[in-house]
């Protein structure tokens, strides 16, 4: 009797329940609910059927067709998109403006300060300065050329602006004389042992090397970090994840509970697991960001190039008194190695007459007459807002899942033990643990089946592309040139079969040309390099060949 009572009483407890969940489970606000969201399903149940068709969503009683679960998981494709698309859009409009900005501006400080020169050359030089105008023409042409990432090495295209005025200045102040081509040649040859235009050509040297090294690497910087965060925001989702963003977003609507929203929890799982090739990408980003506020602060400092070619007239024309004063000296020592330059037969004419035009002492802009700034703006005030935004932009790869699984965006809430959200069966708490950021920590994931042994490949193309940026921003700092040989390049011995991976960085041959260093004494470069190779004979090809050979068999053995 007992037992009987038992049964008729959990009978009677299932009846009431089922009674409770058909009332509960009715479809009749799943209809409005997806009119709203935009879809046009032409029959939507009004009561619940049965779910053996469905592929994603649970299987018992349900609302949805498989009408309906297919254009669901369509939807939630293009939510994931449209989700990290606005996540990260503040950070690509950030750097399209930025790099826009800098740009605009560095091309427009180069423009106002030839403009100046050559507005104050001629005012002050005249005739002698606009017969050789293309002397500085090309000097502007060639800095202008290394910005816009042409292959133009500054130290070597700055000693031939020299050589090239020293040329036309000689000609200038020895009129009297017959001056060809290859005696230009000889006269060139002399240039840093004569210092014709004294210390000035050193320290501008060294101030327009650092500065335009530092200015066109970070201009490089912000279009990589524009062209990553483009590429990376276009979210290529896997079959798994869009299953998982189905059941998560949708298939509450199946159970007739289309207000209930993903418990956080839920909802971050299933972020880190469609998105934990983004997430790998953060390590090289953050280094990324890193380097970039480090040139920054050089822009700011040593480095700025503002401070650097605002003066440059004056300092060129610094220089051009400089050889106008020690122009007998300078005449006398090249005669000495060069020899004595034949006669032009005009008479014994001097150089006077030219040599006054020289005379008139340069004044420079006062600040009232000295061109607008470039770009309606300064160095300063740019520099200090970058490095405000580039701060914000760490970890932003990671911290993806996290800015998508907001209450204003997808979840009900934060709250962990929060029983009033979607659990991906039911409404109720969610229980598993959250995974980690990036992808070999989602061999566990509960809600997207990842595979962790095949890395995006295009992702893995973008940290690449930050590996090199940050590599030449960080030479950049130091004041070094860093510029990639390709692999046909001569001399580079690398071809096809090497065996290295994407990770390799022998896949890049770096070449570095050094800033000048301040100080440094050049003159007895040739003597000292020939007594130091007698003093230290070249090695043997047969030395050479073994020690290749060692090495070679070193690097077999370690791999």
């Amino acid at each position: 009797m007992l037992r009987y009572q038992t049964v008729l009483w959990t009978f009677s407890l299932l009846s009431v329940a089922a009674g409770s969940d058909f009332k509960a489970r009715n479809c009749s606000g799943v209809k409005e609910a997806s009119i709203a969201k935009g879809f046009s399903f032409e029959n939507v149940p009004l009561q619940q059927m049965s779910g053996d068709h469905l592929r994603v969503c649970p299987q018992g009683n349900t609302c949805c067709s498989s009408e309906m679960e297919d254009k669901f998981g369509q939807q939630s494709k293009l939510e994931l998109e449209n989700l990290v698309d606005e996540t990260s859009k503040e950070l690509r409009s950030t750097f399209v403006s930025r790099h826009k900005k800098f740009d605009e501006f560095f091309l427009e400080l180069l423009e106002n300060t030839e403009k100046s020169l050559n507005e104050m050359f001629v005012r002050t030089y005249g005739k002698p300065y606009m017969q050789n105008s293309e002397v500085f023409q090309n000097l502007f042409a060639e800095l202008k050329r290394y910005y816009t990432g042409g292959n133009v090495n500054l130290e070597e295209m700055l000693n031939d602006f020299w050589s090239r005025l020293l040329e036309r200045m000689f000609t200038l102040l020895n009129s009297q004389y017959v001056i060809t081509d290859d005696y230009l040649e000889c006269i060139s040859k002399y240039t840093d042992q004569l210092k014709p235009f004294g210390d000035v050509p050193r320290k501008l040297k060294a101030q327009v090397t650092r500065a335009f090294i530092a200015a066109r690497t970070f201009v490089q910087g912000l279009s990589v970090g524009r062209e990553v965060a483009n590429r990376v925001s276009k979210v290529s989702s896997t079959p798994a994840c869009i299953r998982a963003l189905t059941k998560m977003m949708y298939c509450p609507y199946c159970q007739a509970m289309p207000s209930v929203k993903p418990c956080n929890n839920y909802c971050l799982n299933v972020m880190k697991g469609c998105l934990a090739n983004q997430a790998d990408l953060d390590p090289e980003w953050n280094q990324y960001i890193d380097a970039m506020l480090l040139v920054a602060q050089r822009l700011e400092g040593p480095f700025n190039i503002e401070s650097v070619m605002e003066p440059i007239d004056v300092k060129i024309s610094e220089a051009i008194m400089n050889m106008q004063d020690n122009s007998v000296q300078v005449s006398y020592r090249i005669f000495q190695g060069c020899g004595q330059p034949k006669p032009s037969g005009m008479g014994g004419r001097s150089t006077r007459g030219v040599s006054d035009v020289f005379n008139a002492r340069f004044r420079p802009y006062s600040p009232e007459e000295r061109p607008t700034t470039a770009a309606g703006t300064s160095l300063d005030r740019l520099v200090i807002d970058i490095k405000e935004k580039l701060k914000l932009f760490k970890k932003l790869w990671s911290n993806l899942p996290e800015d998508i699984c907001q209450p204003h965006r997808v979840t009900a809430g934060n709250a962990t033990d929060d029983d009033q959200c979607w659990n991906g069966h039911t409404k109720g708490r969610y229980f598993p643990e959250v995974m980690k950021d990036g992808l070999t920590n989602q061999v566990n994931n509960p809600e997207v089946g990842v595979d962790i042994t095949r890395p995006d490949t295009f992702i893995r193309q973008q940290i690449m592309a930050l590996r090199v940026m940050t590599n030449k921003l960080k030479n950049a700092y130091n004041g070094n040139d860093i510029y990639f040989q390709d692999s046909s390049d001569e001399g580079s011995g690398s071809g096809s079969g090497s065996g290295c991976t994407e990770a390799c960085v022998t896949e890049f041959d770096f070449a570095s040309t050094e800033a000048p260093v301040v100080g440094a004494d050049r003159s007895g470069s040739g003597p000292v390099e020939d007594s130091a190779a007698a003093t230290h004979p070249a090695p043997s090809a047969a030395l050479l060949a073994s020690l290749a050979l060692s090495v070679l068999a070193l690097h077999r053995l370690w791999r």
